[in-house]
């Protein structure tokens, strides 16, 4: 029985095919992509952290989203990098596992992040009253753990029913690992490995789809009754920009989940879902939430100015 299990701890990924004249450019643009989500996420980080005006609850609450983010590129791009540099199509299973932790990871904890920040903003403009006596350091540690713990709990027991099954194939069906490729190396029933998959993705988009829906739903209420233009536009702004970035997430997530589901869909399309939600949610988010953030924006400005490019 033992020799119908492949124990070899060397696993082949999907290769992506490049001609020689498209290693350059794709080498490029993957380097790139990971410098810039890199800076901008780092920038943003060190920016909330080191400047005491910041530390609103909503910039401390904000702070998930760049970590998750650089957790989910840097287990994504050097791999890819390396893919590309040196056509090679290798890696170790337990590289293969980490990777895929970590992706899952970013991928679990940027749904449940949004969602917080979303609960956030509800309390600030629907209960503005109560905002300063909820909204305490005490109530954002308790934020804070149920973001984390909640995910590192959830993701941890996929992973361990996953390395509980024997594997008797090492050539994954992706490009990258991920729980799905790896689930396709296993040759036993991977039943109670499905049930969970789909529970998980059932109740976490139950709960983060319906907070979400409940929150701006009442934000609009109250920006719609409100009668300060100013506030009802910086408002409307500000939930604007955190709705397209929840969106893009959940659409990327959602078809790429549903991908593996549906045998027809081409391998082509499901590959480019998925490198996506890995690459353009971790580029727009800084840009958007910090950018776009004036108070955040003109601190990022005023260290460029004086302490990186002095006069």
């Amino acid at each position: 029985m033992d020799n119908m299990y492949n124990t070899s701890s060397v696993l082949v990924l999907r290769s992506f095919n490049l001609n020689a004249e498209e290693v350059f450019p794709a080498f490029l643009f993957a380097t790139l992509a990971y410098m810039i989500i890199l800076f901008c996420n780092i920038v943003l980080i060190l920016t909330i952290i080191l400047n005491k005006s910041l530390h609103h609850p909503m910039n401390l609450i904000l702070l998930n989203l760049p970590i998750h983010d650089l957790i989910g590129t840097s287990a994504f791009f050097p791999q890819l990098i390396k893919e590309i540099l040196t056509d090679s199509r290798v890696i170790q299973y337990s590289t293969c596992v980490a990777q895929a932790f970590f992706i899952h990871l970013y991928g679990g904890g940027t749904v449940i992040a949004l969602t917080a920040m979303a609960y956030d903003r509800y309390m600030a403009i629907c209960c503005p009253l109560k905002y300063n006596a909820v909204m305490t350091n005490a109530h954002i540690i308790k934020i804070f753990t149920v973001v984390w713990g909640t995910n590192l709990a959830t993701i941890g027991l996929l992973f361990i029913l996953l390395l509980r099954l024997p594997r008797c194939r090492s050539e994954l069906t992706h490009s990258y690992c991920d729980n799905p490729s790896l689930l396709s190396l296993v040759c036993a029933d991977t039943s109670i490995n499905n049930i969970y998959g789909l529970v998980l993705v059932a109740v976490s988009q139950f709960i983060a789809n319906g907070m979400i829906l409940y929150t701006y739903l009442q934000i609009l209420i109250a920006c719609f009754r409100s009668k300060r233009t100013d506030t009802k536009a910086k408002a409307l702004q500000t939930c604007a920009t955190h709705l397209a970035v929840y969106l893009l997430l959940e659409c990327l997530g959602l078809f790429t989940i549903i991908s593996y589901r549906v045998r027809r869909i081409s391998p082509h399309l499901r590959r480019f879902l998925g490198m996506s939600a890995l690459i353009f949610p971790p580029a727009l988010n800084p840009i958007i939430y910090g950018l776009r953030t004036k108070e955040i924006r003109e601190k990022i400005v005023h260290v460029f100015k004086n302490k990186i490019l002095p006069s």
